[in-house]
């Protein structure tokens, strides 16, 4: 055993799931948060998933900004980190106080509410106007600080405000990099950040940051709408077997 309770076989299938999910993250624009959690769950238990995410996620987000910098649209990146910044602390904070059962209720219930929320913003059309969007990044940072498979949230109020394409996936890297230092700074001083929960976390970003290169290769070639419903479908199944556990 490399870690308690986690055996090489099961940190070769971590493995292999950070490098599927970086890459449908890296064209989509989320993924990661989505999908890490139906592996970790069993392996790890609900109470260090977010943490472990947390982590990982410094790494593709960093790679992601990397690749698309350069359609960046820095002002709605800075407006939304100044106005979810303190709320995402919050919604941390609370996090480290469930138990593992409410861990994963709140994990399971996010992922399945992301899919038709998501879908619903969408379909709506309309453009968010610069007095709603900080208000809706500052109801987003107390669900992002305390859940996983929230960044759904952030991509859509980015579309409503008119951004579309590179611009989406290198707006939300920048904000969640920001996101991810104060859960990260939150989670070390609760004292929840293990020996075990940064190793693999480690080994998540390690993996999964030059997936986020391949996937930059492949974003314009894939259709999107077709990998965006498998993803929604593999959400959906996930969530609900989570609940599910939580409740055994």
């Amino acid at each position: 055993m490399l870690l308690p309770d986690v055996s090489l076989a099961k940190l070769v299938l971590i493995a292999a799931l950070a490098a599927i999910s970086a890459v449908t993250g890296g064209v989509a624009g989320y993924g990661t948060g989505a999908l890490m959690p139906l592996v970790l769950v069993p392996i790890v238990g609900a109470a260090p998933v977010v943490p472990i995410i947390a982590i990982s996620a410094m790494f593709t987000n960093t790679a992601r900004v990397a690749a698309f910098r350069r359609s960046l649209d820095a002002r709605r990146a800075v407006i939304a980190l100044i106005a979810a910044l303190p709320t995402c602390i919050l919604g941390a904070w609370l996090y480290t106080l469930l138990t593992g059962r409410g861990a994963a209720l709140v994990i399971g219930s996010t992922l399945i509410a992301t899919v038709p929320l998501r879908r619903i913003l969408k379909r709506r059309g309309h453009k968010l106007g610069e007095k709603a969007y900080v208000a809706a990044a500052a109801g987003w940072g107390i669900v992002v600080g305390g859940t996983t498979g929230a960044g759904v949230i952030l991509l859509s109020l980015l579309m409503a405000t008119g951004l579309e394409g590179a611009a989406v996936i290198a707006t939300d890297a920048v904000v969640s990099l920001g996101m991810g230092i104060v859960k990260i700074a939150v989670f070390g001083a609760t004292g929840v950040l293990t020996t075990s929960v940064v190793v693999i976390a480690l080994l998540i970003g390690v993996v999964a940051f030059p997936c986020t290169f391949l996937a930059k290769l492949i974003v314009e070639r894939l259709p999107v709408h077709v990998h965006t419903a498998m993803l929604d479908a593999v959400v959906i199944v996930g969530g609900s077997m989570m609940i599910a556990a939580a409740f055994r």
